[in-house]
């Protein structure tokens, strides 16, 4: 597995990121479609074994019992400094005031839980889940700044915003010398390429590693349009993402994977991997050739007329994933 580095920072990361929120109590946090731990920690090293040292995972993702699976998996199965280690903050975490969010309060509580939940003194990178529109940016950035000083995270990173708040973010930090982010994880895949227009120039101008969630589009381009599974039934987040006007897209997905010889997901893997500017798509795993087609994904290298027809049929979509 090649190892690259995140955006303009020395730190290396493995060119596919496993998304652990699969991971996790199925009884918690809203997500009945995830894997108890006995059935999780199988793709955790298997991941290792196939050279991935880059993990993610959320605070809130299953009401914190992702990142106590994945902290007890990681432990037993790799060198703490061998892998590169994420999580989350914004996400409701607990009832009453100071129970989500990105005040000073919320970040310096939810970094220590965090902490313990995955048995490490630090992580990696630590992201914000989303733009809190309440909190003014600067005590958020004050606050992230110190968890850095303070030891327990080494890197900062954001996911799904407007390019404007991005922007406005960093200039922030930038003004202020504090820690900056590094990377910016935001919805991106062949059914949503809305990024594309001013969030991936902006971090290509400001040296950010982009490493897209949802590669896959909750796994509508790993499989043929309407094909249902588990997780699509009950995800009702998934569903308000995409729509019948992307079923061209997912055709002509079918369209070059037969022509190769290869799965939907590895032609829609390779897509997103060769977007410029993308460090390692954030990919989810509940099914043993999930992680093998992820690696294989990284050996297709799509000509400039599969791209083409791929992208052709594309239909314009309201920015999705964080309003």
């Amino acid at each position: 597995m090649e190892q690259v580095r995140l955006g303009r920072t020395g730190l290396e990361v493995s060119r596919i990121c496993l998304g652990c929120m699969s991971y996790g109590d199925p009884a918690r946090g809203g997500h009945p479609w995830s894997l108890d731990e006995e059935a999780s920690r199988p793709f955790l090293k298997r991941a290792l074994e196939l050279g991935i040292t880059f993990f993610d995972t959320a605070n809130v993702y299953s009401a914190g019992s992702s990142e106590e699976i994945v902290g007890r998996a990681l432990k037993d199965f790799a060198q703490r400094d061998e892998i590169v280690l994420a999580t989350k903050v914004h996400g409701r975490m607990h009832d009453g005031p100071n129970g989500a969010g990105l005040s000073r309060k919320a970040i310096m509580a939810e970094i220590d839980h965090s902490l313990r939940r995955l048995g490490t003194d630090y992580v990696d990178l630590y992201q914000i889940h989303r733009w809190d529109p309440v909190t003014p940016v600067e005590e958020t950035l004050e606050a992230l700044h110190d968890v850095v000083k303070a030891g327990k995270a080494r890197y900062l990173g954001a996911s799904s915003m407007w390019a404007w708040q991005f922007s406005k973010a960093l200039h922030t930090a930038d003004a202020h010398d504090w820690s900056r982010f590094v990377s910016m994880q935001d919805h991106l895949n062949l059914l949503h390429r809305e990024e594309q227009r001013e969030m991936l120039p902006l971090c290509a101008d400001e040296g950010i590693g982009v490493i897209p969630w949802s590669p896959l589009a909750r796994g509508r381009l790993a499989r043929p349009w309407g094909t249902d599974t588990e997780r699509s039934g009950t995800d009702e987040f998934g569903k308000i993402l995409y729509d019948e006007p992307d079923r061209a897209v997912v055709e002509r997905v079918a369209q070059v994977a037969d022509g190769r010889g290869v799965p939907m997901a590895q032609v829609a893997l390779a897509w997103v991997s060769q977007v410029p500017g993308v460090v390692a798509p954030i990919v989810g795993a509940t099914k043993a050739h999930h992680l093998e087609d992820a690696v294989a994904s990284l050996e297709i290298t799509l000509s400039a007329e599969e791209v083409a027809l791929l992208e052709e049929p594309y239909v314009p979509h309201a920015p999705a994933g964080f309003r």
